[in-house]
């Protein structure tokens, strides 16, 4: 990549700027980066690994490569994709190490100390009253459930596309994959989740039938 493109990206990227301020070994720019990239790391980290524990250690590593790769950094791509690539190497060699161990399982009740998790954000916030509220919550569990059922890859990539809105090109750099996998990808996930999801839209349709007021 030519200078002037890497300038352009600068240009247009503020993380990037942060960064190469980081390169410069300005402190105060790494610990707004972590700032901002902390949370939804750690999140998505939640999701790969079923664990928040790991999730955070992985986090902390994570930025720690960053930190110690910071003379060597020359923008190629958005600064988000770099360090989701990285967060994704992290995740599949830990993955790797853990086969042979019981998967631990998601605790769907914890949203942990970074407040809410993706699947809430899949359920629109609005003001509702008490029963409403209930009925939301209840939506955001499942869902947190049918995220479960999708393998890493395709958790991963549903998770970068509808929670970080990365377009295909940006989520084959961070997966190493090509767009068309990606898309692939992104269907087989998105079918997954509909029959994952399928028995809950029928009890609530089931639901809203039987509420619906009798014709006279």
């Amino acid at each position: 990549m030519t200078g002037a493109t890497s300038t352009q990206l600068a240009l247009r990227d503020p993380d990037i700027r942060l960064m190469l301020r980081v390169r410069d070994d300005d402190t105060e720019a790494f610990a707004q980066l972590v700032e901002l990239f902390h949370p939804r790391l750690v999140t998505i980290m939640r999701h790969l690994v079923n664990s928040a524990e790991e999730a955070e250690d992985l986090a902390q590593e994570v930025f720690l490569r960053i930190y110690r790769a910071r003379k060597k950094y020359h923008p190629r791509a958005k600064f988000s994709t770099w360090l989701f690539a990285i967060a994704n190497n992290l995740a599949l060699k830990f993955l790797r190490s853990r086969q042979r161990n019981a998967a631990v399982p998601l605790n769907t009740r914890d949203s942990g100390p970074l407040g809410p998790r993706p699947a809430e954000q899949l359920v629109v916030d609005r003001q509702r009253g008490p029963d409403e509220q209930m009925q939301q919550q209840e939506l955001a569990a499942v869902v947190r459930q049918a995220l479960t059922t999708l393998n890493e890859r395709q958790r991963l990539a549903v998770m970068l596309n509808k929670f970080e809105d990365m377009n295909y090109q940006d989520i084959a750099e961070v997966m190493g994959l090509t767009t068309k996998a990606v898309k692939s990808l992104l269907s087989r996930a998105r079918e997954n989740l509909r029959i994952a999801l399928q028995g809950y839209i029928q009890m609530e349709r089931a639901a809203d039938a039987d509420a619906e007021p009798q014709a006279k």
